[in-house]
């Protein structure tokens, strides 16, 4: 039967809600198939999401209950229809701990400040909960696609590794020396316990923050497994790029959270789980880069590629592993992969501007972009109080606030038409796309969207964002680096 995934979802939102959805925008591509849908209407919002893997649907369902009776924080479920695939979420909001972590090092000249380290600390800290009280409350017959992080999960991964990393990066090996160091290596890392709750994908992009507190997203893929697993996806996680005395505090911090644990037998065994998380990571990045041309997948190679080197130098395997071993070194050894790391980015360049100049000149001989006509919008100048101010001043900013019942239709439908050709150009390699907003004088409506298409972009997309005010010379024009 054909149905229309927002319509369902919509009609999902008003049940819910007893209030009419006044829009329903989808929201940018991530590494999985789901896709991810903000409803609003007058006094909510909600997430809406699709997944026909149904069997995942059932696992994030039952997880984010137990979860939540836990205390952990973890979205509210407010419906779903298991039959479809759909179901609804409560809004954690845009602020993931990557985009966090970006920020932070913007206004700190790119150091780790100890806000930073803070916010990793209570995600930790949270992290002990999660897998401790997980143990006790989920229900571990929903977990897929395997009820444990065993033998079986483990040759699942290293196998991703050795075929769409190894393979597509053209790293040659010994197949035979390098599954018996496969096997060697499981067998160590199988030692230990093996009955809490792991997370799987514990990195900065499942971690939401909400008033510099963590909330969770994305466990779907948990299961019984080691604790050393989800703290080395967290503070191994690749484009993160913690430093490593960093990395040395917080795993400290995590052992200490812990309480009675041998930290000598914790820490012996952490590291060879680095190592294979590393490896899965590279398999994701190498299928996802190498196969389906996503190039921002490629990118994340060269952080994963520092990661490992460094493990190298500092953290070997206690293990005679020489084939594997060999092939790690020959990774860091590639030029191939270097140069991967070295591909060009995407640069949007968002603009404000005045129709009384004229819509602003493309220099980068791409020819192409959107122009927004924003004089449809409420016009704060038309308003003594705010003649002689800009979209940036706060005054400014909270009168487009309480016309939300106007901005939020126009900025998300701006907001999906670039999504997509962000997306599409990220793809292909391409490195410019032109984003502009107009009114009549450059000075409030295009401003304050304009401020909030970039703010929104670095947000959401691995790329370059250029912000430029043509008609206010003195908003100082900032390039952020996602």
């Amino acid at each position: 039967m054909e149905y229309k995934i927002e319509d369902m979802l919509t009609r999902m939102f008003e049940q819910w809600s007893g209030n009419k959805a006044d829009n329903i925008a989808m929201l940018p591509p991530s590494g999985s198939n789901r896709k991810y849908y903000r409803i609003t209407s007058a006094g909510n919002t909600a997430i809406g999401v699709c997944n026909a893997d149904h069997k995942e649907n059932a696992a994030f369902l039952s997880f984010s209950r137990s979860l939540k009776l836990s205390g952990i924080r973890v979205p509210e479920i407010y419906a779903a229809d298991e039959v479809y695939g759909l179901y609804l979420q409560q809004d954690l909001g845009d602020e993931t701990l990557f985009s966090f972590l970006t920020r932070q090092r913007e206004i700190n000249d790119g150091n780790f400040s100890a806000t930073i380290v803070e916010i990793y600390k209570k995600v930790l800290a949270q992290l002990v909960s999660i897998q401790v009280k997980g143990r006790e409350t989920i229900d571990f017959d929903k977990c897929y696609p395997r009820q444990a992080f065993d033998k079986q999960s483990m040759i699942w991964d290293l196998q991703y590794f050795k075929y769409y990393f190894l393979k597509l990066a053209h790293i040659t090996f010994d197949e035979q020396l390098l599954e018996n160091d496969f096997a060697t290596l499981m067998n160590y890392l199988l030692e230990v316990d093996h009955s809490y709750f792991l997370y799987r994908d514990f990195q900065s992009r499942n971690i939401m923050i909400i008033n510099n507190e963590p909330w969770f997203i994305d466990y779907q893929g948990g299961r019984y497994g080691a604790l050393q697993y989800d703290v080395a996806s967290l503070l191994y996680d690749a484009k993160a790029d913690i430093p490593d005395n960093v990395r040395t505090e917080l795993l400290d911090y995590y052992v200490t959270q812990l309480g009675a644990t041998d930290r000598d037998w914790f820490i012996s065994h952490y590291y060879g789980y680095v190592y294979i998380r590393i490896m899965q990571a590279m398999g994701a990045y190498g299928y996802r880069g190498f196969f389906e041309r996503k190039a921002h997948f490629l990118r994340s190679i060269p952080f994963a590629i520092n990661n490992l080197r460094s493990l190298l130098q500092n953290h070997p395997l206690p293990l005679d592993t020489p084939e594997l071993l060999r092939v790690c070194h020959s990774i860091c050894q590639s030029e191939e992969l270097q140069a991967v790391g070295r591909s060009t980015r995407l640069t949007v360049t968002v603009t404000s501007f005045s129709y009384k100049h004229g819509i602003p000149a493309d220099n980068t001989g791409n020819g192409g972009g959107f122009v927004f006509d924003c004089r449809a919008l409420p016009n704060p100048g038309r308003y003594e109080q705010y003649k002689h101010m800009t979209g940036c001043d706060d005054d400014v900013i909270n009168f487009f606030q309480q016309h939300t019942n106007e901005m939020t239709p126009f900025f998300d439908a701006a907001k999906a038409l670039v999504a997509q050709s962000v997306t599409r150009y990220m793809e292909r390699g391409f490195t410019n796309l032109n984003v502009n907003f107009g009114c009549t004088g450059g000075q409030h409506r295009s401003v304050y969207c304009a401020n909030n298409m970039a703010e929104w972009l670095r947000t959401h997309f691995d790329v370059n964002v250029r912000l430029q005010h043509w008609e206010q010379q003195q908003i100082a024009p900032r390039t952020w680096t996602a």
